[in-house]
């Protein structure tokens, strides 16, 4: 393997010292990404905004990866409250409007820390002389 494997975006971090995704060979694999507002590093006020910035990270992320959106093969996402589901299929519907072009997708709920209302985690190719 060549190249950086560990990816980190400005204004997205975690507490720990674990980058945002890590690249092996062509695979992309992101840590857990929450709605965290880049100017404070806290989490966003409400769910609905949590939700913008899960996305919004998400294509930070696979842009610095060098890959995209169109490359996620699975996104698995942890939700505190079921209430949150609709604001998520928004979201997806917005960044992969094509029913026959998604990814595969997984809901669960979990045990997560107030206030995060989701977060979530993909496996993406990083396509090779695209």
């Amino acid at each position: 393997m060549t190249g950086q494997r560990s990816i980190s975006i400005p204004g997205f971090g975690h507490r720990a010292p674990i980058p945002g995704a890590a690249r092996v060979g062509n695979l992309l694999f992101s840590s857990a990404i929450s709605g965290i507002e880049p100017d404070t590093g806290q989490p966003a006020e409400n769910a609905a905004r949590q939700v913008e910035l899960v996305f919004a990270h998400l294509q930070s992320l696979v842009d610095s990866a060098g890959t995209s959106l169109a490359h996620i093969g699975k996104m698995a996402i942890s939700i505190r409250d079921n209430a949150v589901r609709d604001l998520i299929n928004e979201a997806w519907l917005k960044h992969f409007p094509d029913p026959d072009d998604r990814p595969a997708r997984h809901i669960q709920l979990a045990e997560l820390p107030a206030p995060l209302h989701l977060q979530i985690e993909v496996i993406a190719i990083i396509p090779q002389g695209e």
